[in-house]
């Protein structure tokens, strides 16, 4: 049976793949997506989700979300890794058909949490305001969700430590207070963030034959990939890019991909710090200890990165035969 998942998402060339891939492979059902700020405005955001239903014919539910953090001023678009669109130099019509949800993506998450109880994962890979929010309006569908994955922060595992400052990752420094609600409530949680999705890569050569072997999709991404590879190669000195977004995906359909370490995680919520993530896995009892009554949650550390791959390639290549 297919995993049910609502897709929280800020789009973005990775979100891109993300997404295309979550539609692509058999095992998921991607019954929405929600939209989020960070790799572009929300209106931008909501627009870039349209357009690929559009585009996709996909059967999911667009719901525009929050459009600024909970808490700290908004940081802005990251214009310089995903371009003025959010699709790198792909240009976005300007008109798109249909419209997105009524409702908010965080009560849009509450009533079809309530719908199909303990079915849904929530997957985000974008800042977290979202998920917040519906923590806020309704704490019970901690009860409700299945599971919630998120890519995001950085645990200094395989020296990875952040990418927008030393130890911040981009999504929970986007909005850490909300990272913190979300990594503080009581459902199961599991952090894929910098330490793993930054062991695996999209080189130039895999993407080449990804654009030759999976028709019309294959060759979207790439056209997405190119400004996307020009910031890695230019700001980053890889002639590749890691695999952020999609590595969540990985996750809801294979776990074993990946090593999960387990314990409480909290966010730094201001100062030089902020937006790092801090995971207590020791098990020792501590005089004063900030993490003790929250509940556990798991982060990945290793990950099998050429399996990874692999299931991505073959999964677009054959959703690419299939749209042909």
């Amino acid at each position: 049976m297919a995993k049910k998942i609502i897709l929280d998402t800020d789009p973005g060339i990775d979100d891109v793949m993300a997404i295309l891939f979550a539609e692509a492979h058999p095992e998921i059902e991607l019954k929405a997506i929600t939209t989020i700020y960070g790799n572009v405005t929300i209106e931008g955001a909501t627009h870039n989700a349209l357009y690929l239903k559009q585009k996709y014919q996909l059967e999911a539910d667009v719901s525009q979300g929050a459009s600024k953090p909970i808490v700290r001023p908004p940081v802005g678009p990251t214009v310089v890794v995903h371009g003025e669109s959010g699709f790198g130099d792909v240009e976005v019509p300007a008109e798109v058909e249909g419209e997105a949800d009524a409702r908010p993506a965080y009560q849009y998450i509450i009533d079809a949490v309530k719908a199909e109880p303990k079915e849904i994962t929530l997957v985000a890979i974008g800042p977290l305001t979202n998920l917040a929010l519906a923590l806020q309006a309704e704490p019970e569908i901690v009860n409700l969700v299945k599971e919630v994955v998120i890519m995001g922060g950085a645990f200094g595992v395989n020296d990875h430590r952040g990418n927008v400052t030393p130890y911040a990752e981009a999504n929970i420094h986007d909005d850490p207070h909300a990272a913190d609600i979300v990594f503080s409530a009581s459902w199961p949680v599991v952090i894929i963030g910098l330490d793993v999705t930054e062991q695996s890569f999209f080189t130039g050569d895999y993407l080449d034959k990804l654009r030759d072997d999976a028709g019309e999709v294959g060759q979207f991404i790439w056209d997405v990939s190119r400004f996307y590879l020009k910031f890695y190669k230019e700001k980053v000195g890889l002639d590749a890019c890691h695999v952020h977004d999609p590595s969540a995906i990985a996750y809801v359909i294979d776990p074993e991909l990946f090593t999960l370490r387990e314990g409480p995680v909290r966010v730094v919520t201001d100062g030089p710090a902020e937006g790092m993530t801090i995971q207590k896995f020791d098990g020792r009892t501590y005089l004063h200890d900030e993490w003790e009554k929250h509940t556990p949650q798991r982060v990945g550390v290793a990950v099998k990165d050429a399996e990874l791959l692999e299931i991505y390639r073959q999964s677009i290549i054959d959703y690419g035969r299939k749209m042909s």
